[in-house]
């Protein structure tokens, strides 16, 4: 499932982000969502999280 959809991302569910660096090569990150950073339904590049890590990135993939 693809991260573009705010309903479907709750906190401690694993996903894989992009994070702003890693946009050019899609290196994916994979962790527990800790918060939900974007405020709209949908973006259409993902949602913006931040992870129990303290990485913040852009959902990508939703594992869980």
């Amino acid at each position: 499932m693809t991260g573009e959809k705010r309903s479907n991302i709750k906190q401690g569910i694993k996903v894989r982000v992009v994070q702003k660096q890693d946009q050019r090569s899609g290196k994916l990150t994979e962790g527990v969502v800790q918060r939900i950073l974007t405020k709209s339904p949908t973006h259409h590049h993902g949602i913006k999280v931040m992870l129990e890590s303290g990485i913040v990135g852009r959902v990508k993939e939703i594992l869980n």
